[in-house]
């Protein structure tokens, strides 16, 4: 029996549609332009992995929030305990872009990195 799935590739702003057959452990992928889209098209079937983005609180800074996001993709389950995790978390500037806010968040081997200088004021 093979199940089939048909995704947005979202490797490059291309966009194909990929069209991914799954037949036992063999996936086949259609539909790419590049092999960046083949790939993606085989983990999003085994492994779907993202990167996750979002704001902390900074204190002494120009503005409230700090940009952040992780420093390399996390299993697509585990988005949601990564932002749990991101929550409270306050930072205080100054902070320098790519700065380690959070080590292996919520377990999942990834740190969460700074996005932007933000500089203390006042």
């Amino acid at each position: 029996m093979s199940r089939e799935y048909e995704v947005l590739c979202i490797r490059c702003p291309k966009g194909c549609r990929l069209r991914i057959t799954v037949e036992g452990n063999e996936v086949h992928v259609s539909g790419f332009a590049c092999l960046e889209g083949k790939r993606f098209g085989e983990e999003e079937v085994r492994n779907p992995r993202r990167i996750v983005t979002t704001t902390v609180r900074i204190l002494n800074a120009r503005y409230p929030r700090l940009p952040v996001r992780t420093a390399e993709p996390v299993p697509k389950d585990k988005i949601r305990d990564v932002i749990e995790a991101l929550k409270g978390v306050v930072v205080k500037a100054p902070v320098r872009r790519g700065q380690v806010i959070v080590k292996d968040v919520a377990g999942t081997g990834v740190d969460v990195i700074a996005e932007r200088d933000m500089e203390a004021v006042g």
